[in-house]
Formats: structure tokens, sequence, C-alpha cells
């Protein structure tokens, strides 16, 4: 199994980009699990304490269950990932099924952050994008997808998310293989990647 890490500052376009490689890539041939699945359960808390949680904080992620989960994977085992609510801020009683396959795309904003975790990873991609674009980016999806609203997006970024960016995401930028420019003027372009991985799975297999 290759598994490849994709990690970059909220908003940067991360789902953009793993969505690119997951199309260009055989169906069969791909799986994808977020890091977004292991947020801790918060369901033994009030919804006033749960709204006082720092989402962008590496504690508040399971990494343990995380790379239990991705070891169970490369061993050929099937795993039920958790499912997490943004609009209720807590975990979900449903679960997704996930099977192993010849390539696994790990993304999100702290996963290179554990040593532990990053160390599984046979390629690091980080994405970079524009700061005044990925906290648009960012708001819109707090609006939309995540019940906030906008005073609360503000607040929230200038209190934790910046911060929170600056202390355990950006430090991991000298981690990756690739740096992947994702702008606005000019959007991320995959295809040299997609093409490296075909030729690895037709040539050599990955299993």
């Amino acid at each position: 199994m290759l598994i490849i890490g994709v990690s970059g500052g909220t908003g940067c376009g991360k789902t953009t980009v793993v969505d690119q490689l997951v199309a260009d890539l055989p169906k069969e041939a791909v799986s994808v699990l977020s890091q977004d699945f292991y947020y801790k359960d918060l369901g033994h808390m009030s919804r006033e304490e749960r709204s006082r949680v720092n989402f962008d904080h590496p504690d508040s992620i399971d990494f343990d269950l995380m790379l239990s989960q991705i070891k169970e994977l490369q061993a050929g085992k099937g795993i039920d990932c958790p499912c997490y609510s943004f609009v209720e801020e807590t975990r979900l009683a449903e679960t997704l099924r996930i099977e192993p396959k010849a390539i696994l795309i790990v993304e999100g904003i702290l996963v290179f952050h554990p040593p532990a975790l990053r160390d599984l990873f046979n390629l690091k991609l980080f994405i970079e994008a524009d700061t005044d674009e990925r906290l648009l980016r960012r708001m819109r999806r707090d609006l939309s997808e995540r019940g906030h609203d906008l005073d609360k997006s503000i607040q929230r970024y200038r209190e934790v998310v910046k911060p929170m960016y600056d202390a355990f995401v950006a430090p991991t930028r000298s981690c990756a293989d690739f740096i992947v420019p994702n702008y606005d003027h000019k959007p991320a372009n995959t295809r040299w990647l997609s093409r490296m991985l075909q030729s690895e799975i037709q040539q050599h297999g990955v299993s």
C-alpha cells in the first residue's frame, strides 16, 4: 500500500486536490481517509462547552485511533472509521466502512504533526494558498456547511485558526516532499502526480 499524506492550512484546497487525484486514478485503486473523521467524541459535553473547544489544536484529534486504523488498512484489513458532525460538534453513531486499496490518501491540517503518523506516509504533499484566500474559503465553509454566523467565524479565525496554523501547521511545511501551489489565478495541478501513481500501479503494482 502506498500512503500519501496531504496537508496545509484550513481553506487551502486540500479536498479539491484530493478529489482531483481520486478522479484521475482508477476507482478500485484508491481510498481516502480524512482527519475530520477522528475528532474526539464530545457527546458528554453540553453544546455550550463544545462551542469552546479548540478544534484546530492537535489535542482535539484522536490520533491514536487514526494511527491504529491506518495500520489495519496496511495489514489488509477493512476499518469502520468514525463519522463526525461539525454542526452538532460531536461524533455520530454511524461509521464509514473503508477497505484497503493500493493507494491510501490521508488528508488534514494536522496529519504531519504527529511523527508516528507522518512517518507512515510514503509521499507528503503540502498545499499552499494565499492567506486571504484561505480565510475567505474558511468563512464560506463555516457559514454554508457548519452553521456558524459571520461574527463567530471571524472571531474563531482571529483567536484560534490563525494562531494554531502558525504553531502547528506552518512548521510542518518543511516535512513535505512537494509543495503544491493552489491559488485562484493558478489552481493546483496534480496531473503529474496522477501520472506518476498510475505508472507505479501499472508497472510495479502496489500492495
